[in-house]
């Protein structure tokens, strides 16, 4: 799991929040498989949404110039953002995100690797509404500022708790990585993180650029591109 803060400005999320609040959200369960259905319970914007394929278009636009999450999700492709809405009790229970979807503008299949979620609300204007993600090493609880973003494996189990006061509204999207397995695109972000710490305190020196190569000699060897 990574935390990647900034993604969007805060006058972008106030745009973005204005017009949504706006728009007409419809039931969730409609992009959603049997499993998934049978514990979701909130409103989205159609997949087909203009406004939302408009909002998502800001969202990419925007992960494209953060190397942060370039750097973790090394990314081949990325569906179109989609946008949810939780209140009044709405919820999303234990479940695990199919892994493949089709984006509905060309009926391309793309291969869920990584799952993301892009809060549009800030943490004391709802009450609940936490993403539960679970792992190896138990139960992570996120609830993130406005223009924030939660990165972690779509082969994780997860869940969305009650919200009993305001709204949760959010943007969520998969990629399909350069690089499939979760362990070896975490090492490579360590990696490169390393690298990156390193350049700024001593620049490019000869052991820099070995260990430069060797990432880019490991991402050649691991990606699927």
């Amino acid at each position: 799991m990574l935390h990647i803060p900034g993604v969007l400005s805060r006058e972008q999320v106030a745009d973005m929040r204005r017009r949504l609040d706006e728009s007409q959200w419809v039931d969730g369960r409609a992009t959603v498989g049997t499993q998934g259905a049978k514990v979701k319970q909130n409103r989205q914007l159609p997949e087909t949404s203009p406004l939302g394929l408009e909002l998502g278009q800001i969202i990419l636009t925007a992960l494209a110039g953060n190397p942060l999450f370039f750097s973790a999700a090394l990314p081949l492709r990325t569906i179109p953002p989609l946008f949810n809405c939780y209140a009044g009790g709405e919820h999303y229970g234990a479940h695990i995100d199919g892994s493949m979807r089709r984006i509905p503008a060309t009926g391309q299949w793309v291969r869920t690797d990584v799952s993301s979620t892009l809060f549009l609300c800030d943490p004391d204007e709802y009450d609940g509404g936490e993403l539960i993600v679970t792992d190896q090493y138990g139960e992570h609880e996120v609830k993130l500022p406005a223009g924030d973003l939660i990165l972690y494996p779509s082969t994780s189990i997860h869940r969305v708790e009650p919200v009993t006061r305001g709204a949760r509204i959010c943007s969520f999207f998969w990629t399909q990585s350069m690089v499939r397995d979760d362990m070896r695109r975490s090492m490579l972000l360590e990696l490169d993180q390393n690298i990156q710490s390193l350049r700024a305190r001593l620049g490019d020196c000869p052991e820099m650029v070995g260990l430069t190569g060797h990432y880019h000699n490991l991402l050649r060897q691991w990606s699927e591109v």
